[in-house]
């Protein structure tokens, strides 16, 4: 499935005092490369809402399998997992600047209709983004 590559440089703030990126920051990571993942693919999320339509977290999943440190070069590959239907899943992974594998994870997020806040399909602009 679509594929895109994202990189984020570790700030400070993102660390504790040993230069070990705090866990709670690695969803942000996953939603800059969501986000870039959406750009890329030429879907706009702030239009997606202005439209009606947003996209909560409704699964998070984290291996942590080394640290990320301070000013490392973050590459987070984002793959959508299959086609969305009211759902949509990516698996990423994230690797340092020296190509080692830091953590893999895994989102599901939902469609959603803004006002009602209830599920709805995948719009199909966004489809016909994928297809195309």
């Amino acid at each position: 499935m679509k594929s895109h590559n994202t990189y984020v440089k570790v700030r400070y703030a993102e660390t504790d005092q040993m230069g070990v990126v705090h866990h709670g920051n690695y969803a942000d990571y996953l939603e800059i490369a969501r986000l870039d993942w959406l750009d890329t693919l030429g879907v706009s999320y702030r239009s997606m809402e202005k439209e009606g339509v947003m996209l909560p977290v409704y699964e998070l999943h984290f291996k942590f399998l080394k640290s990320a440190m301070f000013d490392d070069q973050l590459k987070i590959v984002t793959k959508l997992k299959k086609i969305p239907s009211v759902k949509i899943e990516f698996d990423y992974e994230i690797y340092n600047q020296d190509e080692e594998l830091l953590t893999t994870a895994n989102t599901v997020l939902v469609f959603m209709d803004t006002h009602s806040r209830k599920p709805i399909r995948c719009p199909e602009y966004v489809l016909n983004k994928l297809k195309g």
